[in-house]
């Protein structure tokens, strides 16, 4: 069985009423706060089951290392396809702009001039 539109509400849901009535969706910016060992993932939600969940990521302890490869065009790691078995999903939260403080995907694109999707399609 498939989660397909799992809806979040409360804290950390985007500012714009379209991203509001979606939640959390395939295709969704997200972090991903995981157990044993402890990590936390930023990335594009690809598919969530009750078996676990499929995200396309990077370590955020990694993320400004990451953008300022891109920024100065050096080779990078790029981002993972990965799956993270639902015992070790503590949490996933909607990767969201929350008053003054922007979102990991704002950032991205505030400091490389594309979205995540646009840098992925390319």
């Amino acid at each position: 069985m498939k989660i397909r539109d799992l809806k979040i509400a409360g804290v950390g849901m985007p500012e714009n009423e379209d991203s509001l009535s979606k939640g959390i969706t395939t295709g969704s910016p997200v972090v991903a706060y995981l157990h044993s060992p402890r990590e936390k993932i930023w990335g594009i939600l690809r598919e969530l089951s009750v078996a676990g969940a499929f995200v396309r990521g990077i370590d955020l302890n990694t993320f400004d290392d990451w953008t300022q490869t891109i920024v100065r065009g050096e080779r990078n790691i790029g981002l993972t396809h990965v799956f993270f078995p639902m015992w070790r999903v503590e949490r996933i939260s909607l990767d969201a702009t929350i008053d003054d403080i922007p979102s990991m995907a704002d950032q991205f694109l505030a400091r490389v001039g594309l979205s995540i999707d646009e840098y992925l399609d390319s």
